[in-house]
């Protein structure tokens, strides 16, 4: 019903009269509100979505007022959250954690320094933490798995004890790919071309972060979905998403 009410919003919205990131946003606010046919509930909701996507796309794009936070002192763009003190509290947890190869650490790491939103933050996800791996299908060179990621992505900032709280169970698709020590520099491109236009555009790709297969060795995407043109989209616009 959020969904719907955001999307009826937006058709109403006439962007020649609101022509800006600002006004779009006070707009789909507005016009939430003075639904008669949402719930107290279902308008919070809305509200909040809206609101989530107003922040990823204000620091997206460096737009709009800033704010000092009262926590880290520094001039955040969000108005839900402090994107400082989300990225400082996954800069502190670096230590706890290492895929075993540099450069996905690395790759990992600059992802979650950039991070958007709460609910889009990259991570390195430890193979014991995903249950039910099942064979599901080869697409291209790769073998393709279904799984359910124990505890799930994080969904949302605790702005009083400065913390990511995480959602619950997820059904996630795992794409394998070859050992890391004996990929050439095209896999490591790939993953990246994942991993950095998910940080930065959930709607095209969400990918939730990375995993090893302790047996194989092999690394493997952790996604939420696959689009079976995906390949060729991000090699035709790569330059422009990263």
């Amino acid at each position: 019903m959020s969904a719907a009410a955001i999307n009826k919003a937006t058709a109403l919205m006439d962007t020649n009269i609101y022509d800006d990131l600002h006004k779009q946003h006070k707009f789909r606010q507005k016009t939430i509100l003075a639904d008669k046919s949402l719930t107290k509930d279902e308008k919070t909701k809305a509200i909040r979505i809206i609101n989530e996507g107003y922040d990823r796309q204000k620091i997206l794009h460096n737009y709009g007022e800033r704010r000092i936070c009262e926590n880290c002192k520094q001039e955040c763009i969000a108005i839900t959250y402090c994107e400082y003190c989300i990225r400082n509290y996954l800069k502190a947890k670096f230590s706890n954690w290492t895929s075993g190869n540099n450069d996905i650490d690395n790759l990992i790491q600059k992802c979650q320094t950039e991070m958007l939103v709460p609910n889009m933050v990259v991570e390195w996800i430890p193979y014991n933490n995903l249950q039910n791996i099942k064979y599901l299908t080869k697409g291209g060179c790769s073998e393709i798995y279904t799984a359910y990621w124990i505890g799930g992505r994080y969904k949302e900032w605790n702005s009083r004890e400065q913390q990511l709280k995480r959602g619950r169970r997820l059904k996630v698709i795992l794409k394998k790919l070859k050992n890391v020590e004996n990929a050439n520099q095209s896999w490591l491109e790939e993953a990246k071309s994942h991993l950095t236009i998910s940080n930065k555009w959930s709607d095209i790709l969400q990918c939730y972060g990375l995993t090893q297969d302790p047996v194989s060795g092999d690394y493997m995407l952790v996604m939420n979905k696959m689009d079976i043109d995906l390949r060729n989209y991000l090699q035709q616009n790569h330059n422009q998403l990263i």
